[in-house]
């Protein structure tokens, strides 16, 4: 039976923790398009931090703030991942994008530079540029995403895939820190300024001497490269 007195407790361990729910929403608000509301994070974060409250055994080792700070953002990338981000066109014309990266990248041995790639999908560049800032809302979560991301919109309300904290295997993570080398310097060093540094992309972009919106069209090309990579069945 659950007690008043566990009723208490489980309170007294929100209100100690919920700083913590707030300060990761705060941090990936700051990185996420402007449509995502702080209330929708944090309380997709309080269902992970209640999720944490009820699974956590502290025989298994990691510490108790640790463990919360994993089901919290994964309850957020979870909500993230079930909105659809992008209309159903601009996915298939994404998709087209990937395969024709992918294409590219087989036939000439190295990254295709914009022109390229505008090319192969029969559109000008300033179309393909479109393109790329159409999709790169859909894109702005962590890189891990990338690795298990089908490019469709999910679906159900439930829990979507894998706990964040399992997202990745060891031969995943390498796939992908192989295809990130890969980037051009441009590209690679966007990435690591946006997912390692933190910064958004405004901060990027005073970094690289590129307007936002540019980094924002970088940004798609280079999760593209990196889609096209993870994807490839060869």
């Amino acid at each position: 039976m659950y007690t008043a007195q566990g009723r208490y407790k489980q309170q007294d361990q929100l209100g100690q923790y919920m700083p913590l729910v707030r300060r990761q929403a705060l941090s990936l608000q700051v990185r996420l398009p402007a449509s995502i509301e702080l209330d929708d994070l944090i309380q997709a974060g309080t269902v992970g931090l209640l999720e944490a409250l009820g699974r956590f055994d502290a025989t298994q080792g990691a510490s108790f703030a640790t463990f919360a700070s994993q089901r919290i953002r994964g309850a957020m990338m979870d909500e993230l991942r079930t909105r659809d981000w992008l209309p159903r066109s601009v996915r298939r014309a994404a998709r087209s994008m990937d395969d024709a990266v992918r294409r590219l990248e087989q036939r000439l041995g190295r990254a295709p530079d914009e022109a390229e790639i505008a090319a192969a999908l029969d559109m000008p560049l300033a179309d393909y540029q479109q393109l790329l800032h159409d999709t790169n809302s859909g894109y702005l979560l962590p890189y891990e995403e990338l690795a298990v991301d089908t490019g469709e919109p999910a679906g159900g309300g439930g829990s979507i895939g894998l706990p964040f904290e399992e997202l990745l295997s060891h031969q995943q993570r390498a796939g992908l820190t192989a295809a990130i080398e890969a980037l051009p310097d441009r590209e690679k060093l966007l990435m690591a300024l946006y997912y390692q540094e933190e910064l958004n992309l405004k901060e990027v972009g005073a970094v690289l001497g590129v307007t936002e919106s540019r980094v924002s069209q970088l940004h798609s090309q280079a999760v593209s490269r990196l889609r096209a990579k993870l994807h490839d069945p060869a």
